[in-house]
């Protein structure tokens, strides 16, 4: 009888989640697989089913291949970038006699400011125009920052990266929190040196955190939209059009919600395909080294 009274406190307690999860996740993703199938252009009241149309042409599609490209171009670019920065605030908060918290919060606060603002404001800096850029011309140097692939890819990344080292930096600290101070202890009567103990112990140890990080981080990359939307536009000749970015303009520039839908689907496949194979990767990694 005492079950039975849990079973239904537990459904009680949890049903806020899963009607939200009804109503927003699953009710859209009906949805989007309905128009996915359909040539619906966002307008019009009727439209027609196409079948597997959508996705044949996505498949087919420069701009679909340039978006699943720089994704992995943003990930070369942003996870170590972010992981080093992280993991180095992390060290040297944690070794901090004091106010550790008052710095983790400084670190956090540009993952709490808004993607616009930021990027509105690196797009300030960054303009022809700019005093840095006129100073930078001065000096002899006349740099286009926004309008080469390789420099824009860069930015956006940097952003990025300032963005979210701050969080990961805060999930980094918890995990060095938890090592046991006596292991290291005893490691200082071994003699083992600071780079040694950071390489050997501290590392392994931090293993579950950094795993974490990792996953987020590479996670973020998939969903890449406000910061290329501000600064490049997807450009220069697509460049830094990620899977966001062209579904975007599928659905909301060229008014094709049918065939932005099936991009979404595919969008959707590829990331979940790319994070299961990378897990399987950190984790054999892992285990291979004895971290796990």
């Amino acid at each position: 009888m005492m079950d039975h009274r849990n079973n239904k406190m537990g459904w009680l307690f949890t049903s806020p989640y899963l009607l939200y999860s009804l109503i927003f996740f699953f009710g859209p993703l009906i949805w989007s697989f309905f128009l996915s199938v359909t040539d619906w252009n966002l307008i019009a009241p009727t439209f027609n089913l196409v079948g597997i149309e959508n996705f044949a042409n996505a498949l087919k599609s420069p701009s679909v291949h340039s978006a699943f490209w720089v994704t992995y171009k943003f990930m070369i670019i942003f996870v170590p970038i972010v992981t080093v920065l992280a993991t180095a605030v992390a060290v040297l908060v944690h070794g901090l006699p004091r106010f550790k918290s008052l710095f983790l919060i400084g670190f956090f606060l540009p993952y709490l400011s808004s993607g616009v603002v930021s990027s509105l404001i690196a797009k300030g800096l960054l303009s022809y125009t700019s005093p840095m850029n006129v100073f930078l011309r001065k000096m002899g140097l006349d740099i286009d920052w926004l309008g080469t692939p390789l420099s824009a890819l860069g930015i956006v990344g940097l952003i990025l990266a300032w963005k979210f080292t701050g969080y990961y930096a805060l999930i980094l600290t918890s995990g060095l929190e938890s090592i046991d101070k006596e292991v290291y202890e005893a490691a200082a009567i071994d003699g083992v040196t600071d780079r040694q103990r950071f390489w050997r112990i501290t590392l392994p140890l931090l293993y579950p955190s950094l795993y974490t990080t990792l996953i987020l981080a590479f996670g973020v990359t998939f969903g890449i939209f406000t910061e290329v939307y501000q600064l490049t536009g997807g450009g220069p000749n697509n460049a830094t059009n990620t899977w966001q970015m062209e579904i975007f303009k599928q659905a909301f520039t060229n008014l094709q919600a049918g065939y932005a839908s099936a991009v979404a689907l595919l969008a959707s496949v590829a990331t979940f395909i790319s994070i299961f194979i990378i897990r399987k990767f950190l984790e054999i990694w892992g285990k291979r080294n004895g971290w796990v």
